[in-house]
């Protein structure tokens, strides 16, 4: 069991210290400000995953201004138990106080992170070479979207549904 909370700065090192076990590179502190950034904490207080939403203007004919999802990354130990699931079904409710539709850019070949966009209610919406700044090597990118009428705002949260 999870507990999914937002991501705070004393968090960061645990970040980059899951991504470089994953082969990757995500620094925390470069994430852009007023975004979504939540962890996911085991019940003993480890942080066991992240994931992130924000804005994005990818200035492309392709991949519209919006809402995206993307930067989430998950301890193998705990990789299949539903932690993803849980991040992007917050991640949602998070766009959806903000917006009418999320929008997600996935590489073609990621299978895993497509089965999860669909188990959350993406559809494809293009498939491209490069999506704006995200370009991708070997194969193509599919951006999905995901309507959000049905997703009520969170806890009272404000619903300015804008940027």
């Amino acid at each position: 069991m999870v507990g999914i909370r937002p991501l705070v700065p004393q968090d960061y090192r645990a970040v980059r210290e899951l991504s470089r076990s994953l082969g990757r590179t995500s620094a925390p502190e470069r994430f852009a400000p007023g975004g979504c950034l939540l962890a996911a904490m085991s019940e003993d207080g480890r942080l066991v995953g992240w994931a992130k939403a924000q804005w994005w203007d990818p200035q492309d004919p392709v991949a519209p201004a919006g809402y995206h999802l993307g930067g989430v990354e998950i301890d193998p130990g705990w990789q299949r138990r539903g932690v993803a699931t849980a991040l992007g079904l917050a991640r949602l409710s998070w766009v959806a106080q903000r917006a009418d539709a999320a929008w997600c850019v996935v590489n073609a070949r990621n299978t895993a992170s497509l089965a999860l966009q669909r188990s959350l209610g993406f559809t494809l919406g293009a498939r491209a070479a490069g999506l704006g700044t995200v370009h991708f090597t070997g194969g193509a990118g599919v951006l999905l979207c995901r309507t959000l009428q049905d997703f009520a705002p969170g806890d009272g949260a404000h619903n300015d549904k804008q940027k």
